[in-house]
């Protein structure tokens, strides 16, 4: 499932359950449920009024009793804990750890500090993604890394299928998935305060992209000052024995103002936040260039290459893409993905690959690729929404402004 399909599904939900019996909507979207995984959480979320759908051959939480517009503006006053066990987290450790990643992804990871982390990206024989990932240097010889649900199987089966080939060479490298641990997200401006409550350490002196592995709420946890909202906030990786009890105390510490939050809100405040959703605004034939994250790739990178795809990317940075990730406003319906963009004449030049109505800006956002020359901001568009045209306009992204926790 896609995350403009989030949005509509979340909101199909709620218009349902307010029309129909419970029970008439319960086999229409948990008819799989049998077949589906579930994190450690989900009799948490059900009793705490979760409606789940599938996900990424999981059970997910879409919503929980408020709506998605509501939970969507609760996380930017307050904060919210996301349930993101479904993601993939694991550790590459060796003297040569570091070497092999950098055969696979277009980061400067000798470059990182202990301790420090980045966004990524993994990218084919052809310069496209495989995936997008946040990976964290522990040590010189330890890698954390956390990839997208839906792209498990492939992301392992790809950089396994590297390793073997890099330790045939006599490559020291070995891995570890963290399937003995749940993730949850905790985001907003509430979050650094609630979660003080639980840990010793100063997280003050914890910035944004850094990680520590440290004590919370009595648990041994991996933390890291990220998200996928553009708030605040933390990824917390726990025994997943503890994932239930930290999440109820995080709401406790909040009194209240804190919200479990499902996947329909985080659609929209990562859309909100300009950020891509790979599936959506990343595929396997779309390279980093071309999505817009050319300052991903590291300096050094940029002039040896050195990964997969190296020889495209290369090309494109010197040459310019053909086509560029670009940010919408619009008026009329939302857009959609694979809603169809053209120039003010009428010819194709793009299309859409997220969209929505903006909870906090109380206005249609989208993101989509166009051509070259139309990726300028304030250049005017037409967006179609079943088959009518209606008046767009390139606009810079992050549509609402980041509020990451750097040093002053």
């Amino acid at each position: 499932m896609r995350g403009g399909g989030l949005w509509q599904l979340g909101q199909s939900i709620t218009r349902r359950l307010a029309q129909v019996d419970k029970k008439v909507v319960g086999l229409r979207y948990f008819a799989s449920e049998a077949e589906l995984k579930k994190t450690v959480l989900y009799d948490f979320h059900v009793a705490n009024g979760g409606k789940m759908v599938p996900f990424a051959g999981w059970s997910m939480p879409i919503q929980y009793k408020d709506s998605i517009m509501e939970s969507t503006v609760n996380c930017r006053q307050n904060g919210s804990i996301f349930d993101v066990s479904h993601m993939c987290g694991f550790s590459l450790k060796g003297k040569d750890c570091i070497p092999f990643l950098e055969k696979l992804v277009i980061a400067d990871v000798a470059a990182l500090a202990p301790g420090t982390g980045t966004l990524t990206v993994f990218t084919n024989e052809k310069g496209g993604a495989i995936d997008d990932s946040v990976i964290t240097k522990v040590q010189n010889d330890h890698m954390y890394i956390v990839v997208n649900a839906g792209c498990r199987d492939k992301d392992l089966a790809h950089i396994e299928e590297h390793m073997k080939a890099f330790k045939a060479k006599g490559g020291d490298v070995s891995w570890h998935i963290h399937d003995e641990r749940s993730l949850l997200a905790l985001q907003g401006p509430l979050s650094a305060s609630a979660l003080q409550h639980l840990t010793k350490d100063d997280l003050s002196k914890l910035y944004f992209g850094e990680f520590r592995i440290t004590d919370i709420n009595g648990a041994h946890c991996f933390i890291t000052r990220t998200g996928y909202t553009g708030e605040d906030g933390f990824e917390i990786s726990v025994p997943s024995e503890n994932a239930v009890d930290l999440a109820k105390a995080i709401l406790e510490k909040s009194e209240g103002k804190i919200r479990l939050t499902g996947l329909g809100a985080r659609d929209s405040l990562r859309l909100e936040a300009g950020l891509c959703l790979y599936g959506n605004d990343m595929e396997q034939h779309i390279t980093p260039v071309e999505a817009g994250l050319s300052w991903a790739i590291g300096k050094r990178r940029k002039a040896e290459g050195g990964f997969l795809g190296a020889e495209v990317i290369l090309k494109q940075l010197a040459e310019g893409p053909k086509i560029r990730l670009v940010g919408f406003t619009s008026t009329g319906p939302p857009p959609r993905s694979h809603s169809e963009i053209q120039d003010e004449k009428g010819t194709n030049i793009g299309e859409i690959t997220s969209g929505g109505f903006s909870p906090c800006l109380k206005k249609n956002i989208a993101m989509g690729y166009v051509k070259s020359g139309s990726h300028k901001a304030g250049t005017k568009a037409k967006i179609l929404v079943r088959g009518k045209a209606y008046d767009g306009v390139v606009t810079k992204k992050p549509f609402v402004p980041t509020k990451y926790y750097k040093p002053s």
